[in-house]
């Protein structure tokens, strides 16, 4: 049986530098009725869980480590025995939500997740955080980009740990050079398409945030 994505739309508070905003976060589950790997575990375990089902949760992918997208995965991970992982240099991050329990192994680049037949392949897409990656799998015709490329633009670099050029060649260099039929499956919101967003990089660039 072939992989299929689903979504799972969770909802709750996303805080760093002292502010907090609350925000609905896109949880995606990759592959079968048998076997499934969770993309950003947000929010809400009971409910990603149910999601789950009855399947084996081999993997809870973290896009990167800002509390919205990894504050469900311990709790996921106990459940259910999956493996957290999450790219090291979003460590630091990782450890402001929780302090006393470490992912439990480290993705690198082009490392592929396999889960019921896709192949997620690991991209380092560094800017809106240090370790922040997204997942490729030409099979499924569809990335995930957690919060480093959305609909009409680039994820936020405006607090620590993010920086503006640096996700302009993430996207640039990683990402646009997909094909054009990619989906762009996001963090936050509706889908888009690589097609999409292309044409529109120097807008973003011209626009400097």
């Amino acid at each position: 049986m072939a992989a299929r994505i689903e979504r799972l739309v969770t909802s709750g508070q996303f805080s760093l530098d002292g502010g907090t905003w609350d925000v609905d976060n896109n949880v995606w589950l990759v592959g079968d009725d048998h076997e499934v790997v969770v993309i950003d575990a947000a929010h809400d375990a009971d409910a990603i869980a149910e999601a789950v089902g009855d399947r084996r949760l081999t993997a809870i992918v973290c896009t990167h480590a800002h509390n919205d997208h990894v504050n469900a995965a311990p709790a996921l991970a106990e459940r259910t025995g999956a493996t957290i992982w999450l790219h090291r240099d979003d460590l630091p991050l990782w450890q402001q939500t929780h302090p006393d329990r470490n992912p439990d192994a480290w993705l690198s680049d082009e490392q592929v997740i396999e889960a019921a037949g896709a192949d997620l392949t690991v991209l380092h897409t560094p800017g809106h955080a240090p370790g922040a990656v997204c997942l490729y799998d030409p099979g499924l015709g569809a990335v995930f980009t957690g919060d480093t490329l959305f609909q009409g633009g680039p994820g936020a670099t405006g607090r620590s740990y993010s920086h503006f050029p640096t996700i302009i060649d993430s996207i640039r260099d990683r990402l646009l050079v997909l094909p054009p039929a990619t989906k762009v499956l996001t963090g936050h919101g509706d889908p888009t398409t690589v097609g999409a967003e292309a044409p529109r990089l120097e807008e973003w660039i011209a626009r400097g945030h």
